[in-house]
């Protein structure tokens, strides 16, 4: 025990003076491996991790849903998911806040992204907001909240990487996130409708449109939702392995940007890079927290931990709202994917003994770590907003997202309450 506290004490100490996550995992991993077993073996061990995480074949379910999410991005069609959301939804008090939501759980569903969503709307939804006299920073929040259903809606990163480090089913995975994913942004557009009635001052005009107008819209997004539900019906089926449908994914994106003769060599490259990119940062970390992890293992602080814990007589219920506590607070300081490979090794081994059910537990991961993205100080989707909009403040961005934040827990609350929200489609799959 009290060696891995010092691997953990020496882990925090190099990452706060800068050295890169996965590197830092990797040295304390190694060098904690080899105050047990040795240099030959802790070499052997992190040499093994690295050839096993090279050859892994859900590895490659990343880049490849990165690239699926890369050419839709290049090929346009987040702004036209915007015009067709603010077609059907601008008739309401807040529509543009409801249709920026809409679009980006449309554009999160496709691109994989977070941060690339919060991004991409700031660019494309904010500027409209602000034209029909929405506050900015109530713009900005609303965009850096709406970036979070990227996380649950699949293709997910987060999920991708969680189904690695805890060998649990990646295509089941995305398949739970989907209904909690459309409940997330049904209270976040609830939240809006409140403070439509108690901010109105904060709400731009309400834009009328005809049947007509929503029905014209509708052609320029039918390929890409089409896309989407034969990648995911397929997965769900049996018919695609995650690898497959991603894919399949990244094929039908391509194809999806020659149609609209937005393939060109140049936006092909950059689309490539980008996936390759993401994958050579992620490939680190994901080494770093396998030897990490390991060397854990062999202080004995996952068992020990868990035998803690029943002796506390704690329900398993209370353990969860503990660990859902502690990923809060590392919120404070560190990204999503960061808080993943800092607390699997130690948290999931718990949640097996005590019988939860794994594909549960990721989704509630999922929602809280994604909470930590809209939460100061750190608030990595705000920030993203804030370098868009840079005329807006970032605490004007923090005190308007707060809301969403209250609305994020309601829905963490809900799936713990009634795991079925995130079990009933999986357990259906073939």
């Amino acid at each position: 025990m009290q060696t891995a506290l010092l691997g953990f004490i020496a882990l925090f100490t190099l990452a706060f003076i800068g050295i890169p996550l996965g590197y830092t995992m990797l040295i304390v991993g190694v060098a904690g491996f080899a105050s047990y077993r040795g240099w030959e073996a802790a070499l052997a061990m992190g040499s093994q991790q690295v050839l096993d995480i090279g050859m892994s074949h859900s590895f490659s379910v990343i880049p490849l849903f990165v690239l699926m999410g890369s050419f839709i991005f290049k090929s346009g069609i987040a702004d036209e998911l915007f015009t067709t959301a603010q077609r059907w939804l601008g008739g309401f008090r807040g529509g543009l806040a409801h249709a920026a939501l809409g679009a980006s759980g449309g554009f999160g569903a496709v691109s994989g992204s977070s941060l690339a969503t919060a991004a991409t709307m700031a660019r494309v939804a904010v500027p409209e907001m602000r034209r029909h006299g929405y506050d900015p920073a109530f713009s900005g929040a609303t965009v850096a909240a709406g970036g979070t259903i990227g996380m649950l809606i699949p293709p997910s990163v987060p999920m991708v990487i969680f189904g690695i480090l805890t060998e649990t089913d990646i295509g089941k995975l995305f398949i739970a996130g989907i209904v909690p994913g459309i409940l997330l942004m049904l209270l976040y557009m609830g939240t809006v409708v409140i403070r439509a009635r108690h901010s109105p001052e904060k709400m731009g005009a309400v834009l009328h449109t005809t049947w007509l107008e929503r029905m014209r819209s509708l052609p320029q997004v039918l390929p890409v939702i089409g896309l989407f539900l034969f990648v995911f019906g397929g997965l769900y089926l049996g018919v695609f392995t995650p690898t497959e449908s991603a894919g399949i994914g990244a094929a039908g994106a391509l194809a999806l940007m020659a149609v609209r003769r937005r393939a060109s060599w140049q936006r092909v490259r950059e689309a490539l890079w980008e996936a390759a990119e993401l994958t050579a940062i992620l490939i680190p970390v994901t080494i770093g927290a396998a030897v990490f992890g390991n060397f854990l293992t062999m202080t004995g602080l996952t068992y020990q931990a868990a035998e803690w814990i029943q002796a506390l007589n704690i329900s398993p219920l209370g353990v969860v709202l503990a660990m859902c506590l502690v990923y809060i607070l590392l919120g404070c300081v560190f990204d999503s994917l960061a808080m993943l490979f800092l607390t699997l090794p130690i948290f999931f081994p718990i949640i097996l003994q005590l019988g939860l059910d794994p594909i549960w537990f990721g989704i509630v991961v999922m929602i809280v770590v994604e909470l930590g993205l809209i939460t100061p100080p750190v608030g990595m989707n705000v920030f993203v907003v804030k370098g868009v909009l840079t005329d807006v403040g970032t605490w004007q961005i923090f005190a308007n997202i707060i809301w969403f934040v209250l609305a994020g827990f309601v829905c963490l609350g809900l799936v713990i309450a009634i795991p079925e929200l995130a079990t009933t489609l999986p357990s259906l799959m073939r």
